[in-house]
C-alpha cells in the first residue's frame, strides 16, 4: 500500500469562513481570492505567505492580543492586526516592510525579556512557536533587562520572587509551568471555544496577569478541567506540555489513525519517535472531531504498552489448570483440534463466535465469515446487539435503514436538540463539546433522562426542559410527546403526505390521540409533570430544526425497539428528517459498534443487513466463499449460554469482548462459560472471560494494525499501523491462522483485500476502498455508484424503504418490578475517564479520576437506610448482590440509584437480570429492582470471584 499523504496541515491563523461571496485582494503583490469575512492573516496564508503570530491559531476565533501579526494596508493609517482585520475588495496588503520588522522585533523583545532562556533544555525545544517567531522576526538581541520577572524563583537578596510560581504537575498527563507563560490566552480560549468547559481564566491585570485553573487553591487536577488536551494543543510555548514529550523527546514523524474508544471516531496524528508513541494529537482535518479530543483518545493510549498485556499464546486443558505459554502454531493447533472434536461429537451447531465492536471492520468480517464458512453455522453475535440492536430494528422498520441519519456537523444547524437516554459529556465528549457550542449560540435543549446529567444544568449550558422520567417508562413519555403534537395539530402534514404512508399515519394518529396517552394520564406512571411534557413537545415541534440524539438509555430496555420506533415517529411527525440540523442520531457506545453491525455479526443477518434466509444474498457469498451457508439463523449470546448449560453448545471463539463483565446476569454467564469444552479468548489482557478460557490468543492494539472503523455517523475512517504488533500479528491475521488451522485455506495478505471483498458483497460499501479513504480522508456509507463520495445526510429525497412507516408504540411495563424487598430502581451508565469494562482505561492514569465504581443514591433514600457519604453498601437484586461505596447526590431522583460498570471488583452486572428487548434480546441493563443497605465490605460472591480469578490467571513460562 502506498503511504498516506497528510493534506495541508498548516495553521492558517484564523478559522476558515463559509461564505458564498468571494473577495479578491493583493498580498505582497500576489493576488488571492477568498470568501467574504476571511481575515487578512488567513488570506496571506492562502497565498503561501506566513505572517508572524503568537495568539492566533485557526482552531480559535481571532483575538488580536499579541501584536506580532501587524501588517500595512495601502490607504489605511497605522498597522492593524492581520488576524482581526477582514479582507476587502481591492485591498493591498504588505506583510514585510522596514517599519513592520522593527515593530515586530520590539514586541518580541518584550516577550523574551520575561521568559527563561533555557531553550536547549526545554521540552518544547524544536516545537515552540515562541522560539520559531523569534527567528521569524529576526530577533538577535534583547535590549531590555527586567527588574521583576516571572521565571526566576529567587531575587538576588534570597527572598522568594512573588511573581514566580512553581510548576503544577498534578495532572497525570501534562504540566503547567507559569514561568514560561506569555499570557496569550490561547489555552483559556480553547477551553471556552473548543471544549466548552470554561475551566481556565486569566486572573490579575497587567504584569500580574496569569492563567488560573479555577480558585486560588485549585490545581489542574482539582479544578473543573476535564483533561481534553485542548489547552495543551493550543499553547504556543512550553507552558503546558505533555509529560510524554518531557520524558521521550519531541516527535519526528506522524501517522494519521482513528481513536479506538467511543463511537465518535476521532482522527488523530500519532506522533512518533522511532516506534514509540510520543503523543496523540487530534487531527484538525478529521471530519468527526474537527481537531478536538477527550481525555481518553488524547492521553489514555498507554495501555498498549502496559505490563499486564499478554504477548504469547497460552493454553490449558481445563480452567482449573494454570496457563502454559506456547507457540502460535501449537496454540492454534490445540484450538482447532478441540473445535473439530466438539463438532464431531455434538454436531455442527455446537460452536460459535463473538465478534468485537473494538476491532476493525475487516477483522469483524473475518470472524463472522469463520463461523459461516468454516464452522458451517450462523452462531455469531456481538456486543453491538447487546447495546444497540433496537436501533437496527426500530430504524429499519420505520426508515428502511438501521443507522443514524446525520453527520456530526449537522448539530451546528440544529435549533432544538433532544437528548434522550444518553450522557454525551461522559460517553461522547467530543460530540458534546460541539453540541454545547451550538447551545451557547442559542439552540434549545430537551433532556429526557432519569438522572440529572451535566447537560441539564452547568455554568454555561442549561436545558429548557428536563423530563426526569422513571426508569422503564421511555415509551410512555415518547408517546405522550407524540400525543401532544398530534392532538394540538403541531405535526407537519405536508411532509407526512409527501414522504410517509398516509393511511398508516391515520392509524397511528388514532392510536396516539387516545386520552390514555395524554401527558396527564401518564404523569403518575412516568413521574414527569404533564406540563413539562406538553411544553417540551411544543418546543420540539415548533422550534425550527429539531434533532434527536439517543443512547443506551433508550435501547437497553425490554421496550428498546419500541422506543426507537417512537423516536422515529416523532421525527416523521414534525418533518425533522432529510436536511441539516435535524434527524435521528444514535450515539454508539464503542468505536466500531456501527461497523460490527454492518459486517454481519448478527446470527440472522449477513453483511449489509440481509437475512440469512435471503436466497440471493446467500448465493452471492456461497459463490465467493465456495461453501454452502446455513439458511437458518444461529444463536445469540444468551442462547449460546443457555445451550451451554443444557450441554449442546460447547465451543466459543470470543474476539475482543469480555462478556463475563459486560453482559447481564453475571452468574449465568459464568455458568455457561464453565460448561464449555473450548473457550478461546482473543484479547490484549487476561480479561474476566479468560477466567473460563482454554486458549488465549494475544491480540493487537489499534496502534498495531491497519483497517477501518465505522463511527456513529456511518463514517468509515482508516486505522493505520503506527508500530509493529507486539504479539507478532494483527488480529485479522490471527483469525485467518485459526481458520486455516481448521482447513479454510484463506490467503489474505493485507486488510485492503478484505475491504475489497466487503465492497464486492455489501451494497452500502460498494464504492469503498483504501485508495478512496486515503484520498478523501473518510466517507459515510452508503458509498456506491449513486453516491461515490458517501452520504452525509440520509433520506434527503425519500426514505430508504420508500415511504416512512408510522408504527403504534404501545407501552408495556417491564417484568422487572419494585416491591417491598427491592423498592429502588437501579440504572447504569458510564463516566468520562473510563471506557466500557475498563480493560484499557484502568491500565492508564485515568484511574486518578475514577478508581472505583460507586453507587449514586439520593440523600432521602440514604437517610432512610442510615447511609452516609463514602459508606460501604450492599446492592442486591433478584439476580445477585455486590458491595460498593455510596455517594450521596441529587443527580438521581428519590427511588432511583445509579452506578457504572468499569471495574471488575464491583461487577455491577451480577445485579442485572436476564430480561431483554422483545425484538432483539438487547439486555435490560437500565431497569433493575434493588435494595440498598449498609455493609461491612465485599460480599461473599465478590470474595469467591476474586479467589477464582486469582487461580485462573496463574501462568507458567514456556517450556524450554
Amino acid at each position: 500500500m502506498k503511504d498516506f499523504i497528510i493534506p495541508d496541515d498548516r495553521d492558517f491563523g484564523t478559522p476558515a469562513v463559509k461564505a458564498a461571496a468571494m473577495v479578491t485582494l493583493e498580498v505582497d503583490g500576489f493576488e488571492v481570492t477568498v470568501p467574504t469575512g476571511t481575515s487578512v492573516m488567513r488570506a496571506a496564508a492562502e497565498a503561501g505567505i506566513s505572517v508572524p503570530k503568537l495568539c492566533a491559531t485557526d482552531m480559535l476565533d481571532a483575538f488580536g492580543s499579541c501584536r506580532l501579526c501587524l501588517v500595512e494596508i495601502e490607504g489605511r493609517a497605522g498597522t492593524p492586526a492581520s488576524c482581526t482585520t477582514p479582507v476587502a475588495p481591492g485591498m493591498k496588503v504588505r506583510t514585510q516592510t522596514a517599519k513592520l520588522k522593527q515593530l515586530r522585533r520590539g514586541v518580541m523583545e518584550l516577550y523574551i525579556s520575561d521568559h527563561p532562556l533555557d531553550c536547549l533544555t526545554c521540552a518544547a525545544n524544536g516545537d515552540c512557536e515562541l522560539q520559531d517567531m523569534a527567528g521569524a522576526v529576526g530577533l538577535r538581541d534583547v535590549r531590555y533587562h527586567s527588574v521583576e520577572n516571572h521565571f526566576e524563583p529567587r531575587r538576588t537578596g534570597g527572598d522568594l520572587n512573588p511573581q514566580w510560581m512553581p510548576k503544577d504537575e498534578t495532572n497525570p498527563y501534562f504540566t503547567y509551568d507559569p514561568a514560561k507563560c506569555i499570557v496569550c490566552s490561547r489555552c483559556v480560549r480553547a477551553c471556552e471555544e473548543v471544549q466548552g468547559t470554561f475551566a481556565l481564566t486569566i486572573e490579575g491585570r497587567g504584569f500580574d496577569s496569569r492563567v488560573s485553573a479555577g480558585m486560588a487553591s485549585d490545581t489542574f487536577l482539582s479544578s473543573d478541567c476535564v483533561s481534553c488536551g485542548a489547552c495543551v494543543q493550543a499553547c504556543p510555548t512550553g507552558t503546558l506540555q505533555e509529560k510524554s514529550v518531557i520524558e521521550i523527546g519531541t516527535p519526528d514523524r506522524s501517522i494519521i489513525t482513528t481513536c479506538a474508544y467511543c463511537g465518535v471516531g476521532c482522527s488523530f496524528k500519532a506522533e512518533m519517535r522511532g516506534d514509540e508513541v510520543v503523543r496523540m494529537v487530534p487531527w484538525k482535518s478529521g471530519k468527526a472531531n474537527r481537531g478536538h479530543s477527550c481525555v481518553k483518545g488524547r492521553f489514555a493510549y498507554g495501555y498498549a504498552a502496559h505490563k499486564d498485556r499478554i504477548l504469547k499464546p497460552m493454553v490449558r486443558e481445563t480452567i482449573h489448570d494454570p496457563w502454559q505459554e506456547t507457540t502460535w502454531e501449537q496454540a492454534l493447533d490445540f484450538a482447532a483440534r478441540r473445535l473439530r472434536a466438539i463438532q464431531d461429537k455434538h454436531g455442527r451447531q455446537s460452536i460459535g463466535v463473538i465478534t468485537s465492536s473494538r476491532c476493525t471492520n475487516e477483522e469483524t468480517y473475518l470472524v463472522q465469515k469463520l463461523t459461516r464458512a468454516v464452522f458451517g453455522n450462523n452462531n455469531t453475535d456481538t456486543c453491538a446487539r447487546v447495546c444497540h440492536s433496537p436501533t437496527g430494528y426500530g430504524l429499519g422498520q420505520t426508515f428502511g435503514t438501521s443507522a443514524g441519519t446525520q453527520d456530526f456537523d449537522s448539530v451546528e444547524q440544529a435549533d432544538v436538540v433532544v437528548v434522550i437516554g444518553a450522557n454525551p459529556t461522559d460517553g461522547h465528549p467530543v460530540f458534546a463539546s460541539r453540541l454545547k457550542k451550538r447551545l451557547r449560540k442559542g439552540a434549545k435543549l430537551i433532556v429526557i433522562d432519569p438522572r440529572r446529567i451535566d447537560l441539564v444544568q452547568s455554568p454555561h449550558v442549561r436545558a429548557a426542559h428536563h423530563l426526569a422520567l422513571r426508569p422503564g417508562t421511555n415509551v410512555a413519555v415518547v408517546t405522550a410527546l407524540a400525543h401532544v403534537i398530534v392532538t394540538e395539530g403541531l405535526m407537519n402534514e405536508k411532509f407526512i403526505r409527501e414522504r410517509c404512508d398516509w393511511d398508516e399515519f391515520q392509524d397511528y394518529a388514532e392510536f396516539v390521540s387516545d386520552p390514555r396517552h395524554a401527558p396527564e394520564a401518564v404523569e403518575a406512571l412516568t413521574g414527569v409533570p404533564a406540563a413539562e411534557i406538553r411544553a417540551a413537545a411544543r418546543l420540539y415541534a415548533g422550534g425550527g430544526n429539531g434533532a434527536i440524539y439517543y443512547g443506551l438509555g433508550v435501547t437497553e430496555h425490554s421496550q428498546g425497539s419500541t422506543t426507537v420506533i417512537g423516536i422515529a415517529n416523532l421525527a416523521m411527525l414534525t418533518g425533522n428528517i432529510g436536511r441539516p440540523g435535524v434527524g435521528v442520531n444514535p450515539l454508539r457506545g464503542q468505536n466500531n459498534v456501527q461497523g460490527s453491525c454492518d459486517m454481519g455479526s448478527f446470527p440472522h443477518e449477513l453483511p449489509g443487513y440481509r437475512h440469512v434466509k435471503n436466497d440471493s444474498a446467500r448465493e452471492m457469498f456461497e459463490s465467493l466463499w465456495g461453501v454452502k451457508i446455513d439458511p437458518e439463523p444461529g444463536l445469540r449470546i444468551p442462547n449460546m449460554l443457555d445451550a451451554a448449560v443444557e450441554g449442546s453448545f460447547k465451543g466459543l471463539y470470543c474476539q475482543g469482548e469480555d462478556i463475563l463483565q459486560s453482559d447481564p446476569d453475571t452468574k449465568h454467564v459464568a455458568a455457561g462459560l464453565a460448561a464449555m469444552d473450548c473457550v478461546i479468548v482473543h484479547d490484549l489482557f487476561l480479561n474476566e472471560t479468560a477466567n473460563y478460557a482454554h486458549v488465549f490468543l494475544p491480540g493487537s492494539s489499534f496502534l498495531e494494525k491497519d483497517g477501518t472503523f465505522t463511527n456513529a455517523e456511518r463514517r468509515i475512517n482508516r486505522v493505520r499501523r503506527v508500530m509493529a504488533p507486539k504479539n507478532g500479528f494483527a488480529d485479522w491475521q490471527i483469525t485467518q491462522m485459526l481458520a486455516n488451522a481448521m482447513g479454510a485455506g484463506w490467503s489474505y495478505d493485507h486488510p485492503s483485500q478484505i475491504m475489497a471483498e466487503i465492497a464486492a458483497t455489501t451494497p452500502s460499501f460498494a464504492g469503498v476502498s483504501y485508495d478512496l479513504l486515503d484520498r478523501e480522508g473518510s466517507v459515510q456509507w452508503p458509498c456506491n455508484d449513486a453516491h461515490p463520495l458517501g452520504t452525509p445526510l440520509m433520506h434527503t429525497d425519500g426514505f430508504m424503504r420508500g415511504r416512512g412507516k408510522f408504527i403504534r408504540t404501545e407501552y408495556v411495563a417491564t417484568d422487572e418490578k419494585t416491591g417491598p424487598r427491592f423498592p429502588l430502581l437501579l440504572t447504569t451508565g458510564r463516566i468520562l475517564s473510563q471506557y466500557n469494562v475498563g480493560a484499557q482505561t484502568r491500565r492508564t492514569a485515568n484511574v486518578v479520576w475514577h478508581p472505583e465504581d460507586v453507587l449514586e443514591i439520593h440523600p432521602h433514600d440514604a437517610e432512610l437506610r442510615g447511609v452516609k457519604q463514602g459508606d460501604w453498601v450492599r446492592l442486591a437484586s433478584r439476580a445477585g448482590e455486590t458491595t460498593l461505596r455510596a455517594t450521596l447526590t441529587e443527580r438521581v431522583s428519590p427511588g432511583v440509584v445509579y452506578t457504572t460498570f468499569h471495574h471488575p471488583q464491583t461487577q455491577a452486572n451480577v445485579i442485572t437480570t436476564d430480561f431483554s428487548d422483545w425484538a432483539t434480546n438487547c439486555p435490560e441493563y437500565k431497569v433493575t429492582a434493588v435494595q440498598v443497605a449498609l455493609s461491612n465490605g465485599p460480599s461473599d460472591w465478590q470474595e469467591d470471584y476474586a479467589a477464582q480469578a486469582t487461580l485462573a490467571r496463574r501462568i507458567l513460562p514456556a517450556a524450554e
